[in-house]
């Protein structure tokens, strides 16, 4: 039964990499042991799994069949493994994790380098993404995203709650001034944020004890939140941002808090991750080592 778990293993390393050559390199091994070993399997299934030439390498539909049912099988093998790994307290394996650019270089780059410093058998692959990456369909154990997903077929955790700026740079204060009341921003230059071909215009605070909204006019937007950063630096605007982002900015002067009176709507960042009977060891541990790390460390609760 081993040699054909590992067939399958094989088989699915295989498929990712989309030809025997990039197979042979993530295996370590020769392309020509690789197309034996495909060989060996197609002589034993009696099908052929791969239609192959010198430029050509796609699955046929056996091979794709056996493909599903493999990826299927390996995650259930990494699921009890995982467990039996828990019971003994010793995170190990593959984590794959994915974040947006922004928060990925600001927050998350120094905390799972700290991480496998501190885990040294997890591995980490870190991905940066602006375009909405999905734990399912990306491949993923871990997304970390602003705002709760609407999907209900994930499970989520909140890592860090932190409040929103309105802020300025020093020098679109002396050119415009600054804003002393909400609706004093219809009157500025304000830079928004573009998500999915919607322009986040409505800024969101309370007074007192009512949320209200003030619907700004944008001089610029983007999709691109360090463009927002670099703008509204480099004085070309006001912007709404989170203070995690920011806060080297206000201590060392390159921005001006705005509005501080009020209470801007915050923000919670959250880790998604697949629903699982057994969560593997290394995805908690490596959950709490971010919670804490940057509720120390970066002004969240």
């Amino acid at each position: 039964m081993s040699d054909e778990i590992s067939d399958l293993k094989f088989f699915c390393i295989l498929t990712a990499a989309g030809s025997i050559a990039g197979c042979a390199r993530a295996m370590g091994m020769s392309s020509a042991a690789m197309s034996r070993r495909l060989s060996a399997m197609e002589f034993r299934l009696g099908t052929r799994l791969v239609t192959r030439t010198s430029r050509h390498f796609a699955l046929t539909a056996e091979g794709q069949r056996l493909h599903e049912h493999a990826v299927r099988i390996m995650q259930e093998v990494e699921e009890a493994e995982a467990e039996l790994t828990a019971r003994a307290g010793i995170p190990h394996g593959l984590l794959r994790v994915g974040v947006p650019s922004e928060i990925g270089r600001k927050l998350l780059a120094g905390v799972v380098a700290a991480f496998v410093g501190q885990y040294p058998d997890v591995t980490v692959h870190l991905t940066l993404s602006d375009a909405g990456l999905d734990v399912i369909d990306d491949g993923l154990d871990i997304a970390i995203r602003p705002g709760m997903p609407s999907d209900q077929e994930v499970m989520t955790t909140s890592l860090i709650n932190s409040r929103r700026v309105v802020c300025a740079s020093p020098e679109y204060s002396a050119r415009k001034g600054l804003p002393t009341t909400p609706h004093d921003l219809l009157k500025h230059d304000c830079i928004c944020l573009i998500r999915r071909q919607r322009i986040f215009n409505e800024w969101a605070y309370l007074d007192g004890k009512v949320r209200k909204e003030i619907h700004v006019t944008p001089r610029l937007a983007t999709s691109s939140s360090e463009v927002v950063h670099d703008w509204a630096v480099s004085g070309r605007g006001i912007a709404l941002k989170v203070l995690w982002d920011i806060a080297d900015d206000l201590k060392c002067g390159r921005l001006i808090e705005c509005l501080s009176t009020y209470a801007w709507e915050d923000v919670t960042l959250y880790a998604v991750y697949p629903s699982r009977a057994h969560l593997p060891s290394r995805t908690r541990f490596f959950l709490d080592f971010v919670r804490r790390e940057l509720r120390q460390n970066y002004f969240g609760t």
